[in-house]
């Protein structure tokens, strides 16, 4: 017989969710408390002594909050076969033979108990606290990924690693200095019982000033006298040599990329200028074009949307434009009741686009192949002299849909009944023609019903021309009638051949059994 063990089931923590990402913030906390704190109270004993009740209190809780850590990764899922991973047992097994399990237990063991030995002012021996680094690192990779300003959080982060750097060598000089033996010479810390040098504050100021001078190798500090300092003084330099190279890199890399969108727009730019000047177009033509790209730069709206959804699979860039556009397009009346599918498909080929004031979006008279959708901006219906204002639109306000449905019947056919105009900036959605029939190929039904909603629109605006849609409507109803007709006669013309051939059979049968019936004639017979 054999016993199967049912996996214990738990809910385990998605990676990527909200709740493992609020935790790596908490545990964030106790780790830079360990790098900042546990170096500085090693060092300068005042800092130590003076508030020992204070640091045990807080040093407890930052190890209750690593054990805490170490059960919660426990219960930390992972992904296999594309699914979260919610058993016990498995989740307990990955972690006990990752790694991280091993550092994690490094840092959890209990150091503390060589107070008892050693006495409390060595807290160097919670060293083993620092092995939890790499959560802190996690934690800001994350939130890189999650802030919308990654560079802001890029630099900040160099600046805090350049200060931890520069308050760890800090520590290391006042260290060494006492080593040397405080004022023994000009390079060391000065002699702490001279009041002014004495104060745990001027201590640390003091040595923090000099990391700061020799890490930059900026110099300008007291030469080193004894051997010892001048190999102190080189490591120190040979360090902050390699380490601020790599962060000036860093930096200098970072500010490429933050202006990296900047200078590819002045390129584009500059093009426009050199075609401009070497076509010689005239000067207010030029300055509005200036304007135009200064407009798209101020408002952020410089970006090219479909290179940048370019890299997104199809289902979420179709998430996205149902999530910016799909409100926008129900506020059209032809396109209020039709189904979601075809909405779908409009919204993903609506092209945002811009016009500069007093840009003509269309003219009476032109032929319409595209509808549009107020974004943002003021347009107006103007009267041919381009001055005279009939109306004004606004934010969600839409024209141009009846042409592209090129409707029978309607007075102006497919063309612009309107000269529309562009007050200041305006920001436009345009579906095109083409694509309207792309979608509606599929939905044959919906094309249907929004040709029928064009048609009450036109009646409703007058401008249907209600005879022509009645002998439209006339025309289709007697060619239906034709092709039943012609049907039909072909059904009984085929009949009628039947029947001809039918009555002709008929009658050869009933002269042959005449014959046999009928006996013959005496002439007949002896003929």
């Amino acid at each position: 017989r054999y016993s199967f063990i049912s996996p214990t089931l738990i809910t385990a923590i998605d990676p990527a969710g909200n709740t493992y990402y609020y935790w790596l913030g908490i545990i964030t906390m106790p780790v830079m408390y360990n790098w900042t704190l546990i170096i500085a109270r090693a060092c300068f004993e005042e800092l130590q002594t003076d508030y020992l009740m204070y640091w045990f209190f807080v040093d407890l809780f930052c190890d209750f909050v690593y054990i805490a850590d170490m059960i919660f990764r426990t219960r930390t899922g992972y992904l296999e076969q594309g699914l979260l991973v919610n058993d016990e047992k498995k989740l307990r097994e990955r972690y006990v033979k990752s790694v991280q399990f091993k550092l994690d237990l490094v840092s959890m063991i209990p150091t503390d108990l060589f107070y008892l030995y050693v006495g409390v002012k060595y807290p160097e021996i919670r060293l083993n606290k620092l092995f939890r680094f790499n959560r802190m690192l996690e934690f800001f990779q994350r939130t890189e990924t999650r802030t919308s300003y990654p560079n802001v959080l890029r630099i900040s982060n160099l600046v805090m690693y350049i200060v931890i750097i520069i308050h760890w060598n800090a520590c290391l000089y006042y260290s060494f200095s006492k080593a040397i033996g405080f004022g023994s010479d000009r390079f060391v810390y000065p002699d702490p019982s001279d009041p002014e040098f004495g104060r745990l504050v001027r201590k640390y100021a003091y040595s923090m000033y000099w990391s700061t001078l020799t890490l930059t190798t900026i110099g300008e500090t007291p030469p080193p006298q004894e051997n010892s300092e001048y190999f102190f003084v080189v490591t120190d330099f040979l360090v902050g040599v390699l380490i601020f190279a790599t962060i000036v890199g860093n930096v200098g890399s970072m500010i490429t990329n933050m202006n990296a969108a900047r200078a590819d727009f002045q390129a584009r730019i500059d093009a426009i200028k050199q075609y401009m000047s070497f076509r010689k177009v005239t000067k207010d033509l030029e300055k509005r074009v200036i304007k135009w790209f200064d407009y798209l730069w101020t408002n952020k709206k410089a970006v090219d949307e479909r290179e940048v959804l370019k890299f997104l699979p199809d289902k979420l860039r179709a998430e996205i434009a149902i999530n910016v556009h799909l409100d926008t397009l129900k506020k059209v009346r032809i396109f209020a009741d039709c189904e979601a599918g075809l909405l779908v498909e409009l919204v993903l080929k609506l092209q945002p686009q811009v016009y500069s004031p007093g840009d003509y979006i269309c003219k009476k008279g032109d032929i319409g192949r595209e509808m549009y959708i107020i974004k943002e901006g003021k347009l107006a219906v103007v009267a041919d002299d381009g001055i005279k204002q009939f109306v004004v639109l606004s934010d969600g306000s839409y024209f141009g849909e009846i042409s592209i449905l090129a409707i029978k019947g309607s007075k102006a056919g497919n063309r612009r009944t309107a000269n529309i105009r562009s007050i200041g900036y305006s920001d436009l959605f345009c579906l095109s023609k083409d694509d309207l029939m792309e979608a509606l190929t599929e939905y044959p039904d919906a094309k249907a019903m929004l040709e029928e909603k064009g048609r009450q629109i036109l009646m409703k605006d007058d401008i249907l021309l209600l005879l022509t849609c009645f002998l439209f409507d006339m025309e289709e109803k007697v060619q239906r009638m034709t092709s039943t007709l012609d049907i039909l006669q072909t059904r009984y013309a085929r009949l009628l051949a039947e029947h001809e051939a039918s009555q002709s059979k008929l009658k050869h049968r009933v002269v042959r059994l005449e014959k046999k019936l009928v006996p013959p004639a005496d002439g007949e017979s002896a003929t």
